[in-house]
């Protein structure tokens, strides 16, 4: 397959062996030492331009909360259904740009209850409220299809998360894919992290403006991804190539492993190459979501320099 060409959908042009044939790299191990933190596979693809925004339901986390300033802000734009605004009452916890967040939140017919600071930091998930939260509506994932559809016909980005489990990274992840353009997120629909109140903030509500899709069987969804086109990549600190050799163009689904064992075997096989990020320092590596952000940036300046080009 030519450079910057994209799999057709509907038919299988990997070869026999299934792998990537330009960039082959054996197959990663596990291995490791236990509980460490590894960098997941990830795959990019770039558009030069981000997709249309869809007009999805966004809608709130399974605990029905988001606090912080600019989370609650970013809810509000997108009309997330909110059942009541909780501001805190002392008026040393507030300030001119809450007291505009709020008064934008009446002019929109939010209720409004000034309460003790105390009830807020009794319900915050990690004790940054800044002095607000928002009960909100449980929130709407989008299908595959849905997330197939954004990203079009030629090159795009899929992140897909083998059980990343914790809600901090889930949200700086969906922050880099919204930044650097993707066209979506895929998770598993058990033992892994949802849409919850710790997403909303590290995602600095970026969870309102991406399809994040919830399937049951992320190998399957791989497949699927598969015959839209997608080339399935993985990063691994076991894979052969890094991240500047590896075929990180096109359309690429990028599947990042949990923080504790990684990329599964079976995901593994699934997939058509693997890249790793280079070091030289003495820690053992970036945690899953700082490493998501530097491989795709890699597919953003890979997109960027392309279109310079045509």
């Amino acid at each position: 397959m030519a450079k910057n060409q994209s799999r057709k959908p509907g038919r299988d042009v990997r070869g026999g062996t299934g792998k990537r044939t330009r960039t082959q790299a054996p197959t990663g191990a596990r291995g490791g030492k236990g509980g460490r933190e590894r960098n997941a596979r990830y795959g990019s693809a770039g558009q030069q331009q981000r997709p249309p925004q869809r007009k999805r339901s966004h809608q709130g986390s399974p605990q029905g909360l988001i606090e912080g300033r600019r989370a609650c802000a970013e809810a509000l734009d997108a009309h997330v259904p909110i059942r009541r605004a909780l501001v805190a009452s002392t008026v040393g916890e507030r300030d001119r740009t809450l007291d505009d967040l709020v008064a934008r939140l009446e002019g929109a017919g939010v209720p409004v209850e000034y309460v003790a600071r105390d009830r807020l930091d009794g319900r915050s998930s990690h004790g940054a409220h800044q002095g607000i939260m928002l009960e909100v509506e449980p929130f709407s994932y989008a299908s595959l299809d849905d997330v197939i559809e954004a990203a079009g016909e030629g090159d795009a980005l899929v992140l897909l998360l083998d059980h990343v489990t914790d809600e901090g990274n889930f949200g700086a992840i969906v922050r880099t894919a919204e930044v650097v353009g993707a066209a979506g997120v895929v998770v598993a629909n058990a033992r892994a992290a949802r849409v919850g109140t710790a997403a909303y903030k590290t995602s600095a509500g970026a969870v309102l403006h991406l399809p994040i899709a919830q399937v049951p069987n992320l190998a399957t969804a791989a497949e699927k991804l598969k015959e839209a086109g997608f080339w399935v990549g993985a990063a691994t600190e076991h894979a052969h190539d890094d991240v500047w050799h590896a075929p990180l163009d096109g359309r690429i689904c990028l599947v990042m492993g949990s923080e504790g064992s990684g990329v599964s075997a079976l995901m593994l096989k699934k997939c058509d190459f693997e890249c790793k990020l280079p070091q030289r320092g003495r820690v053992e590596s970036l945690n899953v979501a700082q490493a998501t952000t530097a491989i795709c940036y890699e597919w953003l300046r890979r997109t960027m320099l392309k279109g310079e080009q045509s």
